[in-house]
């Protein structure tokens, strides 16, 4: 910050003279008290000023040089915004780190809100893929507890949701990598016809392997292992991830609904209680959602092959030009991951994808689309004949 030489007040001042130390107290409030008024006031669209940009550079801190009365250096003053100071000790969340490029790896992790999304994962109510991020998706798995616990379903983390996911388990777990997580691994092929030349559509890398065994986005893994070099795995390296896995099912599911304005799917018992919440992707084209039917679940298979036909996929190039049918292998990247689920509409099924962290977020040919984990627990509560009830 300049601090510009104002002429000495001491000479048209009708109390006379200031002491040094006075003198030295109005220099040091004077950029104190503009600095902090410019903190307060400030907007994303204010002018760039020179103190405006020293701030920024610093993520808000200011550094003001100081001299005592004599003229000397002293130590200088830091002055911290509000915005930037430390969160109350109740948010817990994982630092930031940087790498040596004095860049950010990651952002923090709320560890509150990835609590609250592993507990909702524990009873089979799935907020997506765990990011430590109270979004729509997460919000819409806790309205969906709530109502089954009998409380106000606002969709907020308060106190007593918390409480009822019982979110004081360990939060993390420490596993190293094996040689067998190393051997799954294979790279995928770029166009169809090499994707069917694969005795497995596998893993891709480890850091896909890894995330979707902890149920958890790519980017929550990176940020909670900020210095593991994905690229460069060996057989040991210690690796950080939340510690869920869903439960096992307690009964079968008499109904399943999806509600394709809530992108959302929900399986229910025979006296309508509330088993299981997932995030669903539906059709892109309004055409092909059979919005107010009722399907039947005519066949359940784990690990199915994929049969790329070429007229379900028009807009592809390739697709044109090969003019034939491909089998692709089964696999966690097979297009309908590790779960088919098939429906008595012809084309009509609920499976996995290879992009779990994608789900409700994009949109499928016509399928309904869940994450491999929540299609597998799935799996295990329809059977053939269990209807399927599709909502606007």
């Amino acid at each position: 910050m300049t601090i510009h030489q104002e002429p000495d007040v001491a000479r048209h001042h009708p109390g006379g003279a200031w002491s040094p130390g006075l003198r030295w107290l109005v220099l040091v409030a004077g950029p104190l008290i503009a600095w902090a008024g410019w903190n307060a006031t400030r907007g994303p669209r204010d002018e760039v000023s020179t103190a405006t940009l020293a701030a920024r550079q610093t993520n808000g801190v200011l550094v003001i040089p100081v001299s005592d009365p004599s003229g000397r250096p002293a130590e200088p003053m830091v002055l911290v915004p509000v915005h930037a100071r430390s969160a109350p000790e109740a948010v817990r969340t994982t630092p930031a780190v940087t790498n040596a490029t004095n860049t950010p790896i990651a952002g923090p992790v709320d560890e509150r809100v990835l609590a609250a999304q592993a507990g909702l994962a524990r009873r089979a109510f799935s907020p997506g893929s765990l990011d430590g991020l109270l979004g729509a998706q997460t919000r819409a798995a806790l309205r969906a507890f709530q109502l089954r616990e009998g409380l106000p379903t606002s969709g907020a983390l308060d106190d007593t949701t918390l409480a009822r996911l019982q979110t004081n388990v360990v939060l993390f777990t420490n596993q190293l990598v094996t040689t067998d997580d190393l051997a799954r691994l294979r790279p995928l092929g770029a166009t169809w016809l090499e994707k069917s030349q694969q005795d497995r559509l596998e893993y891709e890398t480890l850091l896909e392997l890894v995330a979707e065994r902890a149920l958890s986005n790519p980017k929550l893994i990176r940020a909670l292992n900020p210095r593991v070099d994905w690229s460069a795995c060996t057989a040991g390296t210690s690796l950080k991830f939340p510690a869920v896995a869903p439960p096992e099912p307690v009964g079968k599911a008499a109904l399943v609904r999806i509600s394709i304005s809530a992108r959302a799917l929900q399986a229910f018992d025979d006296e309508t209680n509330l088993l299981a919440h997932f995030p669903c992707s539906i059709a892109a084209r309004v055409e092909k959602r059979p919005v107010g039917e009722t399907l039947s679940v005519i066949v359940v298979a784990a690990n199915p092959n994929y049969t790329f036909d070429p007229e379900v996929f028009p807009e592809s190039a390739e697709a044109r030009q090969l003019g034939r049918k491909l089998i692709l292998q089964p696999g966690p990247n097979n297009p309908v991951g590790t779960v088919w689920i098939g429906l008595d509409k012809p084309g009509y099924g609920i499976h996995g994808t290879p992009r779990p962290e994608d789900v409700g977020r994009t949109e499928s040919h016509g399928c309904f689309r869940l994450a491999n984990w929540n299609a597998e627990y799935l799996f295990k509560l329809v059977s053939v004949g269990t209807p399927v009830i599709i909502d606007p």
